[in-house]
């Protein structure tokens, strides 16, 4: 049977998942800004490097690793609003796979779960 959260313990994991979500939308919009500001920097400089140099190959690879860092926040963000979306339901801190409560300590170390540990190392697998 599974236990249901305290209305207390939800508003306290709601308020952390919205203050996650709010930071990580502001560092995308800042690595957005970042990026663009760069790309005009570029754009406008004479001496933009020969991308088969060592400057420009290093700037490929941060421009590579900040993409895919954005990639990995916008993943992070899609399994906040999820969460969000369960909350509202009234069906969130339950297993999403065996219906089990989620401990409340994962719960808190990672608001957004939907899995219990096992389901997920389960489904990793």
């Amino acid at each position: 049977m599974a236990r249901k959260l305290s209305p207390n313990t939800i508003n306290k994991l709601k308020k952390k998942l919205l203050a996650e979500r709010e930071q990580l939308v502001s560092m995308l919009e800042q690595h957005q800004q970042e990026r663009e500001n760069l790309r005009i920097s570029e754009a406008s400089a004479e001496r933009s490097p020969d991308p088969t140099s060592a400057d420009g190959g290093s700037m490929a690879f941060e421009l590579e690793k900040e993409l895919t860092l954005d990639e990995n926040t916008k993943h992070l963000l899609n399994q906040i609003d999820h969460a969000l979306v369960l909350i509202k339901k009234k069906k969130y801190g339950n297993c999403e796979n065996c219906g089990e409560p989620i401990p409340l300590a994962r719960l808190e170390a990672l608001p957004y779960a939907t899995l219990r540990k096992e389901c997920a190392e389960l489904l990793d697998s």
